[in-house]
């Protein structure tokens, strides 16, 4: 399954973060310039991550549309690992999440002094 973030312009710990959740291909456009919004969500995406904190509006505002009308997830975000790690989890186990052979929740809350 594939992945697009939109926004942000390094996501290494990001895709990281999105490749635990078992997303073989990242897929990143950095959503600053005007023409991203001429772009089309890719047919083989079945996520959206959008980190707003990199995002002009007319791009979020575009793609989320283009979310719903295509049924792909999309999920909004802060350029934070623990940002999309949370987001993630309340959009594929909303009962709380421990990815299986890592301590990355109990990492994140360390590092955040937050949960989920």
């Amino acid at each position: 399954m594939s992945v697009l973030i939109i926004g942000g312009d390094k996501i290494d710990a990001v895709s990281s973060v999105v490749k635990n959740f078992s997303f073989d291909e990242v897929i990143h456009w950095d959503g600053r310039k005007k023409s991203t919004v001429k772009k089309e969500i890719p047919h083989d995406v079945k996520l959206v991550i959008m980190l707003t904190n990199f995002l002009n509006h007319n791009s979020m505002s575009k793609y989320k549309n283009e979310a719903k009308r295509k049924a792909i997830d999309f999920i909004c975000a802060k350029r934070s690992e623990s940002s999309v790690y949370c987001e993630l989890c309340k959009k594929f186990n909303p009962n709380g999440c421990i990815l299986e052979g890592t301590t990355m929740k109990s990492d994140l809350i360390q590092q955040n002094g937050s949960t989920c």
